[in-house]
């Protein structure tokens, strides 16, 4: 195929010859000339919308970085007043601790509260700067170390005031009553009904029926029944071979098993048994021998 093109002017006079392949060519030409000049001159619509879609891009991230601003300040508002909980309660144990020290009588260079506990380590490289955040969990590091040391001294101050407090109430000392008058006294006496000498294995507080009758010391109850001679008898096993007794009541508040304290009430003052009036016979027995009882009424 072969195609003519014939170009007439009034002085000129143009005669183009094209085959197929030739034309062909050419027209490819033209169009990859097109497709460049549409690429390389954008619409001013076009550029418009790039720059907007841009902006629209920065003011969510700068929309994004201040609510994280806002979160973070917060978040750090929140620790500080943690912190601040944190230090105050402290102060308060140390008060705390600074009294039960001087109630017990211990020695306060032993349990120095109003102090910080003693630290140390080598040193850590600062080369870079400590920012807030840094410095907040240092602060609360360094306040819950104070904290477990207070709480440490603290558990062996209980310790050793459970085991004062144990030992002065399983200590014998003091009267089985609140109230009343000592009647008579352990050793022999004349016997109240047949008017014979006969040994008193304990002492005898008169007072008023239903009076309170109260332990002289903490231990276990191994008897809170009636026995023979004794009416309804109340007896405290207080542990080392020592044990008490508390005759003629008249009721019974405590049953065999039961852990009682130093002055609780275990029974009403009665005139129950062997007895003239109402009173309570105490005694004490130390590994199943009756001893007086007075040094251990009067004991400091």
């Amino acid at each position: 195929m072969r195609l003519t093109l014939l170009v007439r002017g009034e002085r000129t006079r143009l005669k183009l010859h094209a085959d197929k392949h030739k034309l062909t060519l050419a027209v490819i030409a033209v169009s990859l000339l097109c497709l460049i000049s549409s690429r390389s001159t954008s619409h001013p619509d076009e550029d418009f919308a790039r720059v907007n879609f841009a902006k629209t891009g920065l003011e969510q991230q700068a929309q994004q970085v201040e609510e994280l601003k806002t979160q973070t300040s917060q978040k750090l508002a929140g620790m500080t007043l943690k912190l601040a909980d944190m230090q105050s309660h402290i102060l308060r144990l140390d008060a705390l601790g600074a009294r039960l020290v001087e109630q017990a009588n211990l020695n306060p260079e032993e349990f120095s509260f109003n102090q910080n506990p003693a630290m140390g380590g080598p040193e850590e490289s600062t080369a870079f700067t400590i920012n807030v955040t840094d410095d907040l969990i240092n602060q609360m590091d360094q306040t819950l170390a104070v904290i477990q040391h207070k709480t440490q001294q603290l558990s062996a101050l209980e310790s050793l005031l459970m085991s004062h407090h144990i030992t002065d109430q399983s200590r014998l000392t003091g009267r089985p009553v609140s109230s009343g008058w000592l009647s008579s006294h352990y050793g022999v006496r004349k016997d109240p009904f047949s008017g014979l000498p006969a040994m008193h294995k304990g002492v005898d507080f008169a007072g008023k029926e239903g009076d309170e009758i109260m332990a002289t010391a903490a231990g276990i109850v191994t008897w809170a029944d009636e026995r023979y001679g004794y009416g309804n008898l109340v007896e405290i096993d207080h542990g080392d071979g020592l044990v008490t007794r508390y005759g003629h009541n008249k009721t019974i508040n405590v049953k065999v098993g039961d852990v009682v304290t130093k002055g609780q009430a275990i029974a009403l003052m009665g005139n129950t048994g062997r007895s003239t009036g109402a009173h309570v016979h105490y005694e004490v027995i130390q590994k199943g021998r009756q001893l007086d009882p007075l040094p251990y009424v009067y004991r400091e």
